[in-house]
């Protein structure tokens, strides 16, 4: 696996913090290490800047892409919560299950949009066989989404997004607010690890819980073994984005690796949740006996797709025994131990 070239004193990106975190530190906090810590607030301010700004775009309905966009910043400012809160006041808690319950509501209509797009590529051929079937679907999934997104505003307008943004927004104060680097350390600073250790305590359990699916997916690559790994691959991911926040050595590289497992299982999961609205779709009452012919085809579209998924699968699988995540692990382990200094593997 390679390695950075040497110990570097690159510092951490947030201005002014003065010097880079230090693996394995347990030195008394600093003003730098405070500055650190308002560099992830800042981000996770961002996160919650970007998500309270999408909701208007999101309740409008027409707009695939911020559904899209929501979702995901959601997702990161989840994790930058986890991080930032390792045992979150109650309010915290509180709002952090709101904010997933928002991406949750939202996983349907997502999953029509997806496929809608795929059935407009279809549709879009000049010449495609099953052109009825194709139709069919179209209009089964605008039926369904409209069902779906009618059913998520109406839990959308309970969650009272524009309320737990301000609370949050409370939560995300600055710690250096005021001070510089000769000043005294701000107080709350004292409650928190040092930065190194946080690192550490964050990535243990999601890199242990993506090992153990990663292996169960290896040993019986199939529908729950590859869901759980693209979970605990996306969960990985996104607290993978934030230590690279950080400069940790070796952050930023290793996000490729993740990325193109990720693709490659959410391209079999697209398949897979795909198949299982189109099996809903002919076992509606009377559709088989009214609709044989698009029926079939329906079904003839779920058997290509078992060819599809199974080279996702080979993909994926490959990444895993490839030199890429070999680095990531090397990468991952080193960051485990409670040792001093970098550079990572």
């Amino acid at each position: 696996m390679r390695a950075e070239a040497h110990r570097t004193k690159d510092p951490v990106r947030e201005p002014g913090a003065g010097q880079r975190l230090e693996h394995g530190s347990t030195e008394a906090p600093t003003i730098a290490e405070a500055k650190q810590w308002d560099h992830l607030k800042a981000l996770a301010l961002r996160h919650l800047n970007r998500f309270i700004a999408l909701e208007p775009k999101v309740l409008r309905g027409d707009d695939p892409e911020a559904i899209h966009d929501i979702r995901v910043a959601s997702r990161r400012l989840q994790q930058a919560l986890d991080f930032l809160f390792p045992a979150p006041p109650h309010g915290v808690r509180r709002l952090r299950r709101r904010i997933k319950r928002c991406r949750a509501v939202l996983s349907d209509v997502r999953n029509c949009d997806v496929f809608l797009e795929r059935a407009s590529q279809q549709l879009a051929r000049k010449r495609t066989a099953s052109r009825a079937t194709w139709e069919a679907i179209r209009n089964y999934l605008e039926s369904r989404r409209a069902e779906e997104f009618a059913r998520a505003l109406r839990k959308l307008t309970k969650l009272n997004l524009a309320s737990v943004y301000l609370a949050l927004k409370e939560h995300l104060t600055p710690l250096s607010s005021g001070t510089d680097s000769r000043g005294p350390v701000p107080a709350k600073l004292d409650e928190l690890p040092p930065l190194a250790v946080r690192v550490r305590e964050a990535l243990e359990p999601v890199w242990q819980k993506f090992e153990a699916r990663l292996v169960e997916s290896q040993q019986q690559p199939e529908g729950q073994t590859m869901h759980r790994a693209r979970i605990a691959a996306k969960k990985l991911r996104y607290l993978v984005e934030l230590i690279a926040e950080l400069d940790v050595p070796g952050g930023r590289e290793h996000l490729a690796c993740l990325r193109r497992l990720q693709t490659e299982l959410g391209k079999w999961h697209d398949l897979e949740v795909m198949d299982q609205m189109l099996a809903e779709m002919i076992v509606k009452p009377g559709f088989l006996r009214e609709h044989p012919d698009v029926a079939a085809g329906v079904m003839r579209i779920i058997s290509s797709h078992r060819a599809a998924k199974k080279r996702y699968q080979t993909r994926y699988l490959a990444l895993t025994s490839a030199e890429g995540y070999a680095r990531l692990k090397a990468w991952a382990t080193y960051l485990l131990e409670p040792s001093p200094g970098f550079p990572a593997p």
